[in-house]
């Protein structure tokens, strides 16, 4: 096998390399076979519970099937000779190789490069006859990766469907794709809760129901220690699937509510539940309103306290609560004014303060943004702003803002509303410190370092301390239709702190917000306070996209201004890294030898930026 092996990475292009574990795989077979211990091919008895393994050989083999996979191909025909190749090798161990940590990895690569009819094959012999070998593949940490691998070539099932229509051939190597992705949903069916509470295993359910669905996001990936995972919705991909499918996603979802009482208790079937929501609404909206149904008529029909919404409960638990964030998202709008009525009501408060409940109350707070349920929301959950404050929760406060700014309602009570919270309501000389104190997130006694009894005096205090959601709920205020008191506040702040916003994480994206929003009087204004530092502005990495975002919004002698600023730094602006793409899009060079030509260009623009502001308004 290993003369095999080495013969058809030649011929695939593989340099030819060994890998130390081989030798050690050698000596350690010679030294079994002395002891008439001989290992079989392709297995370790011993050293893990006698489950089967592959050899060091052959894991030295798909390594290198890896390297040369990085290296790329030049023709398809190339390509196509070195994966049939692998995949001959891979015949008849097809469990030891999925399951196998350097295996695994190899086949994720090798099958988005293989056609539907091999994938098709692969899948076969890794469910074997019955399809019963799916299960413990599908529950292997490595196995259920290429598990997932295989369900994913289902989304260029039209790409060969229609090459050609008349083939035979074409129809029978999708059609041998579909039925092993048909067999493995009965996989699925048969053992449900096994799958769905399986920490790998629910992976694969998820996948299933993607495929199923006609969607598929990016492919999953090991979590990496000591990187931060970014909890953003993934972007999904649609594709026409086979007829079978439609009813084979309806007939799923059928067997996975049978168990939904998982969904309450187990992180990871509370994960599948999510995704079968998320995918048939949608694909399938009519679907995903039966299921949320139900769902919702299970979490009420628990047992709790006599007069006690049972989905309090729920609310504060780890797995429960994520259901019920995207049984939040996905409710329309009756379902939603159920929701609040019949379970949120007069909890919206302490719920809001709780570590785990307060972010079913952002989703829901985000939902009823659109309706006419906000208002009485907004009224329940103002009257904690102080309280959730403390708490920490700076989400909830963030939320609300963003639902006043989208709904257009309430707004003047909010500004009010956090004007007293951070205690810079009273006396009215304290309105102009309002823009610090929200975007650090601190009192006015606590930011200004003072007593309540001393009055309305106050120090100067250099702008330090801009934090992530302060950041977030002043953008979020500069969409109000009142911005009096965060532009006043803004034109009390030192040149030096305009520029210590310009070039903060945080605050770039206010001070651009605040540019942005403006009236061309009142961006004039912020522009004229933020004159002498456009070079040092240009020199930054946020600070010059916070000076093109200016840019972009200001009108022709607004323009001017700021280039008259820039051009005596020539020298400094072309060697910088940032301000010389500064110096490009602002077109410099021309101002400074060809003036009128640069009038005319940015008079040009600045009509047309007119013309669609018009049109979109």
């Amino acid at each position: 096998m290993l003369a095999k092996d080495g013969e058809q990475l030649q011929k695939g292009g593989v340099r030819k390399r060994r890998h130390p574990a081989e030798d050690g795989g050698r000596a350690e077979w010679k030294k079994k076979k002395n002891r008439g211990e001989e290992e079989k091919p392709g297995q370790k008895p011993r050293g893990d519970g006698g489950r089967k393994r592959l050899d060091a050989l052959s894991v030295g083999y798909f390594r290198r099937v890896g390297e040369r996979l990085s290296e790329g191909f030049e023709e398809d025909e190339e390509r196509e000779m070195f994966v049939g190749n692998v995949l001959a090798e891979v015949k008849g161990k097809a469990g030891l190789v999925a399951t196998d940590r350097t295996g695994s990895i190899t086949l994720q690569r090798l099958l988005p490069l293989s056609s539907p009819d091999q994938v098709g094959e692969v899948l076969a012999e890794l469910g074997g006859e019955s399809g019963a070998g799916f299960k413990e593949v599908s529950c292997d940490r490595c196995g259920g990766h290429v598990v997932e691998s295989a369900l994913r070539q289902m989304s260029r099932w039209e790409e060969f469907s229609q090459k050609d229509p008349s083939k035979e051939e074409e129809e029978e190597s999708t059609g041998m794709l579909e039925s092993q992705v048909l067999s493995l949903s009965q996989v699925v069916k048969d053992n449900g809760s096994e799958f769905i509470g399986h920490v790998h295993g629910s992976h694969v359910v998820r996948t299933l129901l993607h495929v199923l669905a006609g969607c598929v996001g990016p492919p999953r990936t090991e979590a990496q220690p000591g990187v931060k995972e970014h909890r953003a919705a993934p972007q999904l991909t649609d594709f026409e699937i086979p007829t079978s499918f439609w009813y084979e996603l309806k007939s799923l979802t059928e067997t996975l509510m049978e168990n939904i009482n998982l969904s309450v208790t187990d992180g990871a079937a509370s994960a599948v539940f999510q995704t079968m929501l998320t995918v048939c609404h949608r694909k399938r909206p009519k679907l995903c309103k039966q299921l949320l149904k139900r769902t919702m008529e299970y979490l009420s029909s628990r047992s709790s306290a006599p007069g006690v919404s049972p989905l309090l409960v729920f609310l504060k638990d780890q797995a429960s609560s994520r259901l019920i964030e995207t049984i939040i998202q996905l409710s329309h709008k009756s379902l939603l004014r159920d929701l609040y009525k019949g379970h949120f009501k007069g909890s919206l408060v302490d719920l809001a303060l709780h570590p785990i409940a307060n972010f079913p109350v952002q989703r829901l707070t985000a939902a009823s943004a659109e309706h006419k349920l906000f208002p009485k929301l907004f009224d329940e959950l103002v009257q904690g702003v102080e309280a959730v404050l403390a708490a920490g929760h700076m989400g909830v406060i963030v939320q609300l803002a963003e639902s006043c700014a989208e709904s257009g309602e309430k707004q003047d009570d909010m500004m009010r509303c956090l004007l007293n919270s951070f205690h810079c309501a009273e006396p009215g000389s304290r309105h102009v410190c309002c823009l610090p104190l929200f975007m650090s997130l601190l009192t006015y006694e606590v930011y200004y370092q003072t007593d309540a009894t001393e009055g309305s005096t106050q120090k100067e205090v250099p702008l330090t301390s801009i934090c992530y959601h302060g950041s977030r709920l002043v953008q979020a205020l500069a969409r109000f239709k009142e911005r009096s008191h965060l532009l006043s506040s803004l034109r009390t702040l030192s040149p030096a702190d305009l520029l210590t916003m310009a070039s903060d994480p945080s605050g770039s994206h206010v001070l651009q917000a605040l540019i942005t929003t403006s009236s061309d009087k009142g961006r004039g204004k912020i522009l004229k306070r933020l004159e002498g530092q456009y070079v040092q502005m240009a020199c930054s990495r946020l600070g010059s996209r916070v000076l093109e975002a200016a840019w972009n919004s200001a009108a022709v002698s607004q323009r001017q201004s700021i280039a008259q600023e820039l051009v005596p730094s020539e020298s400094k602006l072309r060697s910088d890294q940032f301000a010389r793409h500064v110096w490009a899009k602002f077109g410099l060079s021309h101002f400074v030898h060809r003036r009128a030509h640069w009038q005319e260009i940015q008079t040009g623009e600045s009509k047309k930026r007119k013309l669609f502001s018009d049109l979109l308004e």
